[in-house]
């Protein structure tokens, strides 16, 4: 059933992308990666749902008693979905809990409700049975009713850092175990023997660019070896430049609008504490006028020269808003980028692979990626440390996060 939802996923892109769109402005050029992304992962967990195994584990006493372990489901799955992302976070979620045996239910964001009842009725239609896979919309009365509720054996939340508090809260009160993908400050570490053309593409499309720069995972802190500091700046100043911001049903637009008044309200007054901190602006910093001005477009925005302990370079921004800061040598480039109370993603660009694997082996990361290495693959555990959250999406360790392990031991 999790292969041909796979295949529907497949099918349907087209159609998710329109519905990517009218949720939250991601524009429907951008949208295949993330159909292929949410295929990939439902395809992956549907291949585990025949391997589910267990242990014998050996006797140390003269008796032999006889144990093995049962890998068990928890039940019912509380799936508090992201509205930047909400096919992936789907993908990330579901396919999982059901190749383990779970019945889902699914709280998408209030922003963002369509790619939710595609999702589900593309489930149905894959021959899923009724009650397996449910969905509650509503606000945050809907998601704290579903973490209170007492079959709700488990609750996997992807989200900012404060609403994950509350859920923790209610969790902690009920003893109820909880998987947290949360929030990120990622640093984007440039070494001076990068391939800059590689690593000046990357961290600007995906700090300023992709999903208008609205991702936990985002390299939004580019650390930069003092060498190449200038020649970075002035790349990146360039790239930015040429990215299109508009229309997201527009297949040419790269960056759609960030998701409403509230967020653009919000990333515009950090820019502007970000200028009376003494960063230096290399491009954007404003809100798009002319035939943009009725909605929440921003500009893609650099800055240059940002204080490592900054609001602007501490802080995620959620935003279209890259930070470059200048390092000198190794060991002030990974005490930079763990400087931050967030440990989600790190990035690394170095031909020296000595130095890319010591680096991230230093880096308080859920993960580290190098040279460009791609985001989220399903085969890869996916999940931060420190306030970035608790637990792993994706690979093996993400099947397991929804199974419980019972012991069994015969006399």
């Amino acid at each position: 059933m999790l292969t041909r939802l796979a295949d529907l996923i497949e099918d349907h892109a087209a159609d998710f992308a329109q519905l990517g769109a009218m949720d939250n402005g991601t524009p429907v050029g951008a949208t295949s990666a993330m159909t292929t992304v949410a295929v990939e992962w439902t395809r992956y967990y549907a291949g585990w749902a025949d391997k589910i195994s267990s242990e014998v584990t050996a006797s140390l006493r003269t008796d032999g008693e006889f144990s093995y372990t049962l890998a068990q489901p928890w039940g019912v799955i509380g799936a508090i979905i992201t509205w930047n992302g909400p096919l992936i976070s789907l993908a990330m979620k579901v396919p999982a809990a059901l190749a383990a045996g779970n019945t889902v239910v699914i709280k998408p964001s209030e922003l963002t409700p369509f790619t939710a009842g595609l999702f589900v009725d593309l489930a149905a239609e894959a021959g899923i049975p009724d009650g397996v896979i449910n969905v509650a919309t509503g606000g945050p009365e809907a998601g704290a009713a579903l973490v209170e509720h007492p079959l709700v054996k488990k609750v996997s939340f992807t989200g900012g850092p404060a609403t994950a508090r509350k859920i923790l809260r209610s969790c902690a009160d009920l003893i109820k175990p909880a998987v947290m993908e949360l929030g990120g400050k990622s640093g984007n570490l440039v070494f001076a023997d990068a391939d800059l053309d590689n690593a000046c593409g990357v961290g600007t499309m995906f700090s300023v660019g992709v999903l208008s720069g609205q991702g936990c995972a985002l390299p939004t802190r580019m650390i930069v070896e003092r060498p190449v500091y200038d020649e970075v700046i002035e790349r990146v100043r360039t790239i930015a430049g040429f990215l299109k911001v508009g229309n997201p049903f527009e297949p040419e637009t790269v960056s759609g609008p960030v998701v409403n008044r509230q967020a653009l309200d919000r990333i515009t007054g950090m820019i502007e504490r970000a200028q009376l901190d003494g960063a230096r602006l290399i491009t954007g910093g404003q809100r798009i006028g002319g035939d943009l001005s009725d909605g929440f477009y921003l500009q893609p925005t650099v800055f240059a020269d940002v204080d490592p302990s900054s609001e602007l370079a501490q802080n995620e921004v959620f935003g279209p808003v890259l930070a470059i800061i200048p390092f000198d040598g190794d060991d002030q480039a990974i005490d930079i980028a763990n400087s931050t109370p967030y440990g989600l993603s790190g990035y690394v660009f170095t031909t020296d692979l000595r130095r890319a694997h010591r680096v991230a082996e230093e880096l308080e990361t859920g993960e580290v990626l190098i040279n460009g290495a791609a985001n989220l693959g399903a085969t890869r555990p996916f999940g931060g440390v420190g306030i970035s959250g608790m637990g792993k999406e994706g690979g093996r360790q993400g099947l397991e996060e929804f199974l419980q392990i019972k012991t069994v031991s015969m006399a």
